[in-house]
């Protein structure tokens, strides 16, 4: 997985006017602007999906609200803070990337595009990964507050939203055991791996039961064999009776898009099972 970090004016300034304002002065500027350029104030809102499109050569049709914002004090202070932010999410992402890449590579089986990371204020405390009529921009706004010990958990969010984004047309007629699948691979197995504490049944709570009916299935994609499948239970606290379950041994050479459909051709059996407990 290839990341760019990269601030950009229009992309922060963008945010700044139209997210929760970060303080009392950024307010005072957005109350200032929209009393006295309100159409200028509206016609930048809709600039958002031109923007993301292709940030380096955006061109507003109207610079007005932007060229004001630019030369205020309050935006110069805040585009100090936003690069230091971005070195920060840039060193956690260089001292991490040979390895989430290795786990990535043997976990989901399959190349990402590249993405281009537009770095925002951390005050705004947003992940922003789509805009409305954009969805296939390889494009995603980060602006998350992190310390030293939620490093993981920013990494996990951010590649779980590339993942979401990469493959959200894909079977949306089974959004449910795609997003499944995609909290297995990234919300649990990545920083189970990454860290050496078990993650399984984290995520969202109502693909929970579905979560825990793929899981046979799961490990065997990952390659475990029977007698590991112990040792992965135990580690996950996630239990099952291994053999009422047949082997599928061509699972370990699928990518995870051949995974979920082999989970959606075998759903009505794969559902069915109903001795799983938590332990």
């Amino acid at each position: 997985m290839n990341l760019k970090f990269v601030v950009n004016d229009y992309v922060l300034i963008w945010n700044l006017l139209f997210q929760a304002s970060i303080n009392e002065k950024i307010h005072k500027v957005k109350q200032k602007l929209w009393i006295n350029y309100k159409k200028e104030y509206n016609s930048t809102y809709r600039d958002k999906d031109t923007i993301l499109k292709d940030p380096k050569n955006f061109i507003p049709n109207d610079d007005t609200i932007y060229n004001i914002m630019l030369e205020t004090k309050e935006y110069e202070k805040i585009r100090k803070h936003t690069e230091k932010y971005r070195n920060q999410v840039l060193k956690i992402w260089d001292d991490n990337k040979k390895e989430v890449n290795k786990i990535l590579s043997s976990v989901i089986k399959t190349s990402i595009s590249p993405y281009q990371i537009l770095v925002v204020t951390d005050q705004l405390d947003i992940l922003d990964t789509t805009a409305p009529k954009a969805k296939k921009m390889n494009t995603i706004v980060l602006g998350k507050k992190v310390t030293t010990d939620t490093t993981t958990k920013l990494l996990v969010e951010l590649i779980f939203q590339i993942l979401k984004k990469e493959f959200i047309d894909y079977k949306v007629e089974y959004k449910e055991i795609v997003e499944a699948v995609l909290e297995l691979a990234i919300l649990n197995e990545l920083p189970t791996r990454l860290t050496g504490r078990s993650y399984y049944l984290t995520g969202e709570a109502t693909l929970n039961y579905l979560k825990r009916q793929i899981y046979p299935y799961w490990l065997m994609y990952l390659g475990a064999d029977k007698e590991e499948m112990m040792n992965f239970m135990m580690r996950d606290k996630i239990a099952f009776d291994v053999d009422k379950y047949p082997y599928e041994k061509e699972l370990k050479k699928k990518n995870i898009l051949q995974f979920i459909d082999f989970c959606i051709r075998n759903q009505k059996y794969i559902v069915k099972i109903h001795e799983l407990e938590i332990i």
